[in-house]
Parts: C-alpha cells; sequence; structure tokens
C-alpha cells in the first residue's frame, strides 16, 4: 500500500513538474508566428470600417497582439518580472481601446470617459506591479508586498478622485462645490 501511494505521488509530481517546465525555443518560435497571423487576420477585419469603429478594431487587434507576445513570454520565461509584464500589457490594451471609445464622445462626457479609463489604467498596472512582488520568494517579500499594496492604493486612490472630480466639471455652483467636497472626503483629499 505505501509503495502503491509512494508510486503514485511520484507520477503525479513528474505530471505537475513537466507542465510547469518553459516552453522550447522552437514553441516559442511557433507561438510567435502564430500570434503575428493572428494580428494581420485581425487588422484585416478592420479594412471594412470605417471613422472611430476601424480606430478602436485597430487599438483592439494591437492591444491583443501586445498581450499575447507578453504572455508567450511568461509562458516561455516564467519569472516574476514576465508575469508582471502580461498585466501591464493588459492594462495598457485596455486603456488604449477605451481611449479610442472615448472619442465617440465630446465635452466632459469625454472628459470623464477618459479620466475612468485612466483610473482603469492605473489600477491595472498597480494590481500588476503587486502580483509581481507577491510572487517574489525573497525574505524582504513581506515589507516589499506592504509598499507595494501602499503605493498601488495611492495611486488607485488619485486617479479615482481625478475621475470623480471630472464628473464634478458638468456642475456649477453650489452643487458643483459639494459634489467636489465629497469626492475629496471619498477619496481622502485635502
Amino acid at each position: 500500500m505505501k509503495n502503491q501511494l509512494l508510486m503514485l505521488t511520484m507520477a503525479l509530481s513528474c505530471t505537475f513538474a513537466g507542465s510547469a517546465m518553459a516552453m522550447t525555443k522552437a514553441e516559442y518560435k511557433t507561438g510567435n508566428d502564430r500570434i503575428s497571423a493572428d494580428y494581420k487576420v485581425n487588422l484585416a477585419k478592420c479594412g471594412s470600417l470605417k471613422a472611430n469603429a476601424k480606430d478602436i478594431c485597430v487599438s483592439e487587434a494591437k492591444g491583443g497582439e501586445k498581450v499575447a507576445k507578453a504572455e508567450l513570454e511568461a509562458q516561455y520565461e516564467p519569472t516574476p518580472r514576465h508575469h508582471e509584464k502580461v498585466g501591464m500589457a493588459k492594462a495598457d490594451a485596455a486603456y488604449d481601446t477605451a481611449k479610442e471609445k472615448c472619442d465617440d464622445f465630446s465635452g466632459n462626457a469625454k472628459d470623464v470617459c477618459v479620466k475612468d479609463a485612466k483610473a482603469a489604467h492605473v489600477k491595472g498596472k498597480e494590481d500588476a506591479k503587486v502580483a509581481r512582488v507577491a510572487e517574489d520568494t525573497s525574505k524582504a517579500k513581506t515589507e516589499k508586498m506592504s509598499d507595494a499594496k501602499k503605493d498601488a492604493s495611492a495611486e488607485n486612490r488619485d486617479a479615482q478622485y481625478a475621475a470623480a472630480k471630472e464628473r464634478c466639471d458638468s456642475l456649477a455652483g453650489a452643487v458643483k462645490d459639494g459634489c467636489v467636497n465629497d469626492a475629496k472626503a471619498k477619496y481622502g483629499m485635502k
């Protein structure tokens, strides 16, 4: 019975160890070629669109390519830094596309849309930084993690406040002042 349990444990260990290994150079090249082909197909789909719809489509195609390349790098060399780059690429791609979508608006609605997109971008980037620190295996991890969370929280709060303040700009007088004061209180600004 002990031997069977030991054999089963060893078999499972080998299975998990094999799946956690980085990919080969040939697999990496094949993945890179596939990403380039997918990008060209997605970009070709944008050709029939016009105006801002085309810009949004192109932004989505470029963002998809950047994210796919970052994910491929993370599979090829699975390090905390490469995993952070995946999170950053996702945040950047979403931000670029959101900014293009904001072009459909004008005036304060566009400004609010851009500020909301920026707030989401900051949150995505800060989350990626925190995730990288969380993967760190050094002894100073808890101190780094605490600092990274603090920095991420401050950056996110600032971006959320900027978006909330922009929403107040469509108001006037005492209502605007109340809106700004509420935003300051909510996000701990002075």
